[in-house]
């Protein structure tokens, strides 16, 4: 399919990669940390194949599909739309010493994805900066905590 829309945001944090992936494999918990989630449900282990229904704040629920999973480094989940589909990349990388990148990219494609594309993929990339923070911060216990983080945000077309 050829790719029409793509926006990706990247997040620099002293939170490591296992500290983001059980923060993504704890999907129930989500709306704690993430306020682009208001409400959410796993079905199936947090792996291929699974099921996530999540509901953004004040919109329809939308199902997704773990199409990637690669502990502790990156999973991939879908909606598809019929004649579009919505892929999120959600990554997380060393830079360096004690540093992590963690990036979300999104990504409409399909036949529609031309006209659906600049329709709606604004409106849901704008929550990719807060899921990419969010995800940021490591857990120690059961507490949360938000490490120092540099921002970068590109659009792809």
């Amino acid at each position: 399919m050829r790719l029409v829309w793509a926006v990706e945001h990247s997040v620099e944090t002293s939170a490591r990669a296992q500290a983001v992936w059980p923060l993504w494999a704890d999907v129930e918990r989500w709306p704690e940390w993430n306020a682009g989630v208001e409400r959410i449900e796993l079905r199936g282990p947090f792996a291929v194949g699974s099921t996530i229904l999540m509901t953004p704040p004040g919109d329809e629920p939308v199902e997704l599909r773990i199409t990637e999973a690669i502990e502790p480094e990156l999973f991939v989940d879908e909606a598809d739309g019929g004649d579009f589909v919505v892929r999120t990349t959600h990554r997380v990388e060393p830079v360096g010493g004690e540093r992590s990148r963690i990036t979300y990219r999104m990504e409409i494609t399909g036949p529609a994805a031309e006209t659906v594309g600049p329709e709606i993929g604004p409106e849901i990339s704008g929550r990719l900066p807060a899921g990419a923070r969010s995800a940021s911060r490591a857990r120690r216990g059961s507490r949360l905590r938000r490490h120092p983080a540099r921002e970068t945000r590109r659009r792809l077309d």
